[in-house]
């Protein structure tokens, strides 16, 4: 069995987490790879481009204390591997979910600064170019619109959230697994970010059990289970830093 084979097989035994601590970027890549092996050529092709796309927009962005692609791989490689979808605009759009709202202006080609909601409506625009218009929907349903002044950016957070995901259950799946990822992963955030980040994703576990406990969400019963779970253990780690 060659070196590579080898470590394919023990990544797929691996949890997310841990193949992030053991072996980092590539081995999450490798996972990422290995999975969508099986895929019809075209759809490798579609997620080999979402994946260099977002490579490219990221590769500057940092996670704390590791690349910021580790976060968008886990997100997709989630949405594979424990829910059970192989959809690939939804993959696509997990790859690419925070693409128009951390670097709408070098996604779409225009000089920055520019006013946020064209920057975001053109970089949408090569979204829906480059892929398709669903992709590009999808990824319009997480994207975070701009806050208004003087009210609590939590507050409107969640309400984007609650009020985007009521009417896309695609997008449910992608945000569930951007949840999933911020809150039983916050164990790996330190210093004031911990604090915030648990202050501003604890409310909303009410919100997603309700959304993934919904008939017209597209996931399948053990995938529904596993989510809840994860919920329970996020719940768990954001009372244990702010109780």
């Amino acid at each position: 069995m060659s070196g590579q084979t080898l470590k394919s097989e023990i990544l797929r035994t691996m949890p997310l987490h841990a193949i992030t601590e053991v072996y980092g970027e590539p081995g999450l890549r490798q996972r990422f790879l290995d999975e969508i092996a099986r895929f019809p050529g075209a759809h490798r092709d579609a997620l080999t481009d979402a994946l260099t796309l977002a490579t490219h927009l990221h590769r500057d962005d940092r996670r704390v204390r590791e690349p910021y692609l580790n976060h968008l791989l886990r997100v997709a490689l989630r949405i594979m591997c424990y829910y059970r979808v192989e959809d690939v605009d939804v993959l696509c759009a997990a790859l690419l979910h925070d693409a128009v709202e951390d670097h709408p202006c070098e996604l779409a080609g225009l000089p920055e600064p520019q006013p946020h909601d064209a920057a975001t409506e053109a970089a949408l625009a090569e979204v829906a170019r480059r892929f398709n218009k669903r992709v590009a929907d999808l990824v319009r349903s997480v994207t975070n619109p701009a806050y208004e002044p003087g009210r609590d950016r939590y507050e409107q957070y969640r309400e984007h959230v609650a009020e985007s995901l009521d009417r896309d259950p695609w997008a449910r799946v992608i945000k569930v697994s951007d949840f999933t990822d911020n809150g039983v992963g916050i164990i790996h955030t330190t210093g004031p970010k911990l604090e915030s980040s648990a202050r501003k994703y604890r409310p909303l576990v009410p919100t997603f059990r309700e959304l993934i406990s919904r008939p017209d969400t597209p996931l399948a019963p053990e995938a529904r289970s596993h989510i809840m779970d994860q919920l329970d253990l996020a719940e768990e780690r954001f009372a244990a830093i702010l109780d």
